[in-house]
């Protein structure tokens, strides 16, 4: 199991996963879920599962479930977990 910290952008005009938020830069995900009872935790695990190719089912939300910033833990990860990670963020492995 592999734990990344994501920054969450609730209520967004669209569903994006992609960039970096502060120093050192973390994977932001945007989803157009609101933030009311666990929707855009739910949105998250579905965008993050997507973008990196993984199920669904991989993908939990360990800490933070009521902050912006989270850490999600990604189980059965794929061996290039870390460079998928690092090019969703922009910035080199």
């Amino acid at each position: 199991m592999s734990t990344y910290p994501v920054r969450v952008r609730p209520g967004a005009s669209r569903t994006l996963v992609g960039g970096g938020y502060g120093d050192p830069p973390v994977l932001v995900v945007a989803v157009t879920a609101p933030a009311v009872d666990g929707r855009a935790n739910d949105a998250v695990v579905r965008a993050l599962a997507d973008a990196l190719g993984v199920r669904s089912r991989d993908v939990e939300i360990v800490r933070g479930h009521t902050a912006r910033t989270k850490i999600v833990a990604v189980n059965d990860a794929p061996k290039d977990l870390d460079e998928r990670w690092s090019a969703l963020i922009g910035v080199d492995a």
